[in-house]
């Protein structure tokens, strides 16, 4: 469910904040430096929260975070002023931010190599669910002025409520229970021996850990930018109305829907890269087909349809589940914050550029977004393609500095 808090509450916030504009009186300049603010404390949350959850424990991070967004929903859906709306940001935005990583390792931790990516997948398929349900929240209530907007901010608080109070029921996870007596008890393992930051940057470690930002970095840029922008090339290039395409857009959800359960039924088989194969094409042709066929009804509402489909197999999904298998367990959260940290920092920097690539022409923009799309998902193929990775398995193992498992064979090294 960090998934679906992740996503209802920052659609919801672009939302309320519109209607704030009218009922409170808030400034369109206070509007950006809020949104602003939300984007940064994401990014900053999942990298404090990812390394406190390495060194602290999983159980500890993700009760606090939801106690921190309880706290920031109430302030913005009863703030009255910049003051409490911005102090409201910083909190929804750390805690939604430092939530993520490490309720995935969570996850991961608890699973087994049968089940580990089937149930991350279903993470994404809920992020997907919490944009669905703001957005028919927002249907209901986008008219109703300040208590809409309230109402929709009440809708993750209630959210946030509930699962604090399900989160009090888990234990802490296992593995990293055992990894923490292994490294108090100066057992020489591999959990235990690898709990430092450089080492994500050195060994077997390095080529994962910046394959995987490089990935989720270049394909994020270009689906965040979809969204943030998407409204607006549809009405003012493509030359359709805003409800058209938010009628196509709606219309494409069910794509996305098919392709969440399809890599959940693939993704733990041996059926996982020809899928990923199959979703990158998809994706990457996605957003070529503007640039190939112009900006036409026709491209446009190919362009959601396939880029609905290729996101479903070669995006987000994978991307987490490669994240939890490619790092030990002291290791783990902190690689996926920083993965997520960067992405997030990727895509609010592009924002500020965004409408000057647009002055120079969506072909322009768009064959940028396609190429660094395309350039992602190669990357990922490269680091990924062979045997699937799985710290699970070899954590447990003894450490030695001088092991194979950490340094390429060479005559000299087997001699």
């Amino acid at each position: 469910m960090a998934s679906y808090i992740d996503s209802s509450a920052i659609v919801s916030n672009g939302t309320a904040l519109v209607i704030y504009q009218k009922a409170i009186g808030t400034t369109s300049v206070e509007i950006g430096i809020l949104s602003g603010v939300l984007t940064l404390c994401i990014a900053l949350g999942a990298l404090l929260g990812g390394r406190l959850g390495d060194c602290y424990g999983r159980r500890k991070v993700f009760i606090t975070t939801m106690a921190m967004i309880i706290t920031g929903t109430l302030l913005l859906a009863f703030g009255i002023n910049f003051q409490m709306l911005l102090i409201g940001t910083l909190f929804v935005g750390l805690g939604t931010g430092a939530d993520l990583p490490v309720s995935l390792a969570t996850i991961a931790e608890a699973a087994t190599d049968k089940n580990r990516g089937k149930i991350i997948g279903l993470s994404n398929l809920l992020w997907f669910l919490g944009i669905v349900m703001t957005m028919a929240i927002s249907a209901m209530v986008g008219g109703w002025g300040q208590a809409g907007a309230q109402i929709m901010y009440l809708h993750v608080c209630v959210v946030a409520a509930i699962l604090l109070l399900l989160r009090c029921t888990i234990p802490e996870s296992g593995l990293w229970l055992s990894a923490k007596q292994d490294r108090e008890k100066g057992i020489s393992s591999v959990r235990a021996q690898k709990t430092a930051f450089k080492d994500l940057i050195r060994g077997k470690y390095l080529w994962p850990f910046v394959a995987l930002c490089i990935f989720y970095s270049f394909t994020n840029l270009a689906a965040n930018t979809g969204g943030q922008f998407g409204t607006y090339i549809a009405v003012n290039v493509v030359g359709i109305s805003v409800e058209k395409n938010s009628l196509w857009n709606l219309m494409t959800m069910p794509v996305g829907v098919v392709a969440g359960i399809m890599f959940m039924r693939f993704v733990d088989t041996k059926k996982r890269m020809p899928t990923f194969i199959l979703g990158a094409f998809c994706f990457a042709g996605g957003f070529f087909l503007p640039v190939i066929f112009n900006f036409s009804p026709i491209s446009w509402f190919s362009c959601l349809f396939f880029t609905a489909l290729g996101s479903g197999l070669a995006f987000e999904g994978i991307m987490k589940v490669w994240s939890q298998e490619s790092f030990p367990t002291m290791l783990r959260s902190t690689a996926q914050g920083i993965i997520v940290a960067i992405s997030r920092l990727s895509c609010g920097l592009l924002a500020f550029v965004t409408p000057l690539l647009l002055d120079a022409g969506p072909i322009a923009l768009y064959s940028i977004l396609s190429t660094v799309v395309a350039l992602g998902l190669l990357i990922g193929w490269l680091c990924f393609r062979g045997k699937p990775r799985n710290e699970f398995k070899s954590e447990a193992e003894p450490f030695f500095e001088d092991s194979p498992v950490f340094h390429i064979d060479t005559p000299a090294a087997k001699i």
